[in-house]
């Protein structure tokens, strides 16, 4: 997410700060240089051009001038101007005074609203919220039956009526969550593949017979400025209350999520980051633009440790690396909460200094893992809790039942060897203080 920008702000930096005394010409050429990198991200160009005026402003002053570190005021004022940008703060759902709450969820077809629907009632499961899916989308063939099957992947409840109309499955549905106890109503509805008349009727009726607490309009954060466009025509006619931007795993860029808040006037409220229904993160400005700038988002990450940590066999992996008894049966544990948390790109890209550096084919270490699950899955579990048993014999076996080599079973166990050394070594040094590990 964002790699491209995250590396050319880096190397602006990198510039900026070789600079022993900043003037009004080297920060003049440093603005020029942030337009062209907004720009080419696909930012909005009236957008690029407010955010360079607003910092040119602040960086041009005789603070910062003579300031005995100049580079680094300079990258400090153009964090808090992006993270104005992209909104100021965190933006929260919105809350009905009487359940249940009623989200809308509108967008273009293939944007995502039906898997970002199954998303935010994982999301809200997780905070003790019970939601129902309702099959407003009665367009798309199978779009009823997609949303079931997303519903049970989510652990939500599912709400459809068949030979009915949208307007009638989203007024019968308020009831139906009251009767079944549901505190939240996620409103799947149909989309288009453009902004049609017929469409923009059928939402608004929608919004005016169930009076939703939040209309969510969800755009791919991949198409840019389309996504943008978009959005400023659906606010117009529609005045949603809040964005979401899906596919930013594989948004490189980043110029929807840089320019869509000034332009529609609406805040971005979710990001998602993947296939997964777990794939979802709310937009924390400050959190992002820190992402974007290199400096990584360590908050996020520490988050999403303790969603998918089991904090008893964390305590039990401590007992164990205390007593030098790390096996591969606890270091596939801990491989699986790392699949956990999400792709290993993102998770990098989340540790400071590490942004703009992590290579754009990272997956292939990803598949790596995997190989590494397919050998110790191999193992019998004698041989994962003993692994010095495994001898030459053992060898091949394990190498045909995984469709690997002899070769990848001696690297796996030599670094495995070597981890555990390290680890115990580790232990010993944290003593009494304790030993956590972030997965």
């Amino acid at each position: 997410m964002f790699q491209e920008l995250t590396s050319r702000f880096e190397n602006i930096f990198r510039k900026l700060k070789g600079h022993g005394k900043l003037t009004s010409e080297n920060i003049a050429e440093t603005m020029r240089e942030v337009r062209r990198v907004l720009l080419e991200a696909d930012v909005n160009f009236k957008v690029a051009k407010e955010f360079i005026t607003a910092v040119e402003k602040k960086a041009v002053g005789t603070e910062v001038l003579q300031s005995i570190t100049p580079g680094q005021q300079v990258i400090k004022i153009i964090y808090d101007e992006l993270v104005a940008l992209l909104g100021g703060s965190e933006a929260p759902l919105r809350e009905a005074n009487l359940p249940p709450t009623v989200i809308m969820v509108v967008g273009l077809q293939g944007s995502g609203k039906t898997t970002f629907c199954g998303k935010l009632a994982k999301f809200l499961k997780a905070r003790n919220r019970r939601a129902m899916l309702v099959a407003a989308d009665l367009q798309r063939p199978a779009a009823v039956e997609q949303l079931r099957v997303v519903s049970h992947a989510a652990g939500a409840e599912f709400y459809s009526q068949p030979d009915s109309t949208p307007l009638e499955v989203c007024r019968t549905s308020i009831g139906a969550a009251r009767q079944r106890g549901l505190d939240t109503v996620i409103l799947d509805t149909a989309g288009r593949l453009h902004i049609n008349a017929e469409l923009m009727e059928e939402l608004e009726a929608i919004k005016q017979a169930t009076k939703p607490n939040e209309i969510l309009f969800v755009a791919d954060g991949m198409t840019g400025q389309d996504a943008v466009n978009t959005a400023q025509a659906f606010t117009q006619k529609l005045d949603f209350s809040g964005v979401v931007l899906t596919k930013m795993d594989g948004d490189a860029r980043g110029g929807a999520a840089l320019s869509i808040k000034t332009v529609t006037g609406k805040p971005i409220k979710f990001i998602g980051t993947g296939e997964k229904v777990e794939a979802l993160e709310k937009f924390h400005p400050e959190r992002m633009a820190s992402r974007i700038l290199g400096m990584g988002d360590i908050v996020t990450l520490v988050e999403k440790a303790s969603q998918n940590v089991d904090m008893q066999k964390a305590r039990e992996l401590e007992k164990k690396l205390r007593q030098a008894d790390f096996s591969l049966e606890d270091f596939y544990d801990q491989l699986q909460s790392l699949k956990k948390m999400g792709p290993l790109s993102q998770l990098l890209n989340m540790i400071p200094g590490l942004g703009g550096k992590i290579p754009q084919d990272v997956e292939m270490d990803e598949k790596g893992l995997v190989v590494i699950e397919a050998i110790i899955l191999s193992m019998t579990p004698e041989e994962r809790r003993r692994p010095h048993i495994i001898n030459g014999s053992r060898r091949l076996r394990i190498a045909k039942g995984s469709g690997t080599s002899v070769q990848e079973i001696n690297r796996l166990l030599k670094q495995y060897d070597m981890m555990r050394k390290m680890l115990k070594q580790a232990g010993r040094h944290k003593g009494r203080r304790g030993l956590s590990l972030p997965f």
